[in-house]
């Protein structure tokens, strides 16, 4: 057999099995006006949604600590968190067959408005029918990372709205330390160490901030947690214990203090930070300190089109496409159990990129 008939028979073989996995029909799932070989059945519908929604959990490590709230259906555009105040200290002793008082419980509703994100891919039917790989399969992978990047971003630029921030102080060569009290007199030596993550574990204790499971939740970029595991202290307490990693990214834990690594933790640069430095912002939170929605049960869904179903639009069925659109919104909802720690890098503030 020459070259030539190999490629033909390979190309062919291509086409047979992305018609057999992509395109089976089923009358019962689809539009009246959508009929014919290159239709979605529901069961494969169900698995590229899967394939989406996983994809794009991977990616919402923001997510993964605040109170969850289902996408609310048929009730308008806003979700509504619920936060319940501290009740006061009962000093007063009991009377002998006194009924005290008692205390009503004081409810603050935090509304916030859900809003849709979303994009698409567009394939040809040259693409679908000459691609050797399952071209609808890696375009609902690409877009699932996109759909997670997107929606741990929007869950990430809430969490640094918050006022209760941290600057790591500067530290001179003999140890001495200056403190900082703004973004724009940090410099490289204004580091994340062990002894801040002591610091701000104080002041989430001292605003009777809950743990998650018995720790605080910090979440740090890759560069940031370079230096932390640099500072002796760390490498000290890691010699004799071996890092539990049951959340997404974690990487180890100290000082009371859970640390979990992505690389979509906040950066700065430029306007209000150091001239040429970026400053990396770190969260530290305890229980319920925000909300967020779910990306399930709505919150997120696969879009495909196959060729054919955009009619006049698509007259010679030359076009299909793969996307996603979620409803999605976060909100902080007891500030004060979340400190934002921003420092700088001896070794990479002077060349990360702003996030």
């Amino acid at each position: 057999m020459t070259n030539k008939n190999v490629l033909t028979a390979m190309l062919m073989a291509s086409m047979a099995s992305l018609n057999l996995q992509l395109f089976a029909y089923d009358p019962q799932t689809q539009p009246a006006n959508h009929t014919g070989a290159d239709a979605l059945s529901a069961e494969m519908k169900t698995y590229y949604d899967t394939e989406l929604i996983e994809e794009a959990q991977a990616h919402l490590v923001h997510d993964q600590f605040g109170q969850k709230r289902p996408i609310p259906k048929g009730r308008g555009k806003t979700v509504e968190f619920r936060k319940f105040a501290p009740l006061a200290k009962a000093t007063t002793p009991l009377t002998e067959g006194v009924t005290p008082e008692g205390k009503s419980l004081e409810v603050t509703d935090i509304t916030a408005e859900v809003r849709q994100y979303g994009d698409f891919v567009t394939q040809t039917d040259m693409l679908e029918l000459t691609a050797i790989d399952n071209t609808i399969l890696e375009a609902t992978t690409l877009l699932g990372q996109q759909a997670g990047a997107t929606l741990d971003t929007i869950t990430r630029e809430h969490l640094h709205s918050g006022a209760n921030v941290f600057y790591c102080p500067k530290i001179a060569e003999d140890g001495t330390e200056t403190e900082v009290l703004s973004r724009s007199n940090l410099d490289k030596t204004s580091m994340l160490t062990v002894d801040v993550c002591k610091q701000v574990v104080a002041k989430l204790r001292a605003q009777n901030a809950p743990t998650i499971d018995g720790y605080y939740i910090a979440i740090i970029h890759p560069y940031v947690a370079y230096d932390l595991m640099s500072d002796k202290d760390w490498t000290e307490a890691h010699k004799y214990t071996t890092p539990e990693t049951i959340y997404k990214g974690e990487i180890g834990k100290i000082a009371g203090v859970r640390f979990v690594e992505t690389t979509e933790a906040k950066i700065y640069k430029g306007t209000g930070c150091p001239t040429g430095l970026a400053v990396f912002g770190s969260i530290f939170l305890g229980a319920n300190a925000y909300g967020v929605t779910e990306i399930e049960g709505g919150g997120l869904e696969t879009i495909i089109k196959q060729k054919g179903s955009g009619g006049t639009s698509d007259p010679l069925n030359q076009r299909s496409s793969v996307g996603w659109k979620a409803t999605k919104t976060a909100e902080l909802l007891v500030p004060q159990y979340l400190v934002r720690v921003e420092s700088c890098s001896k070794r990479f503030s002077a060349t990360a990129e702003a996030n």
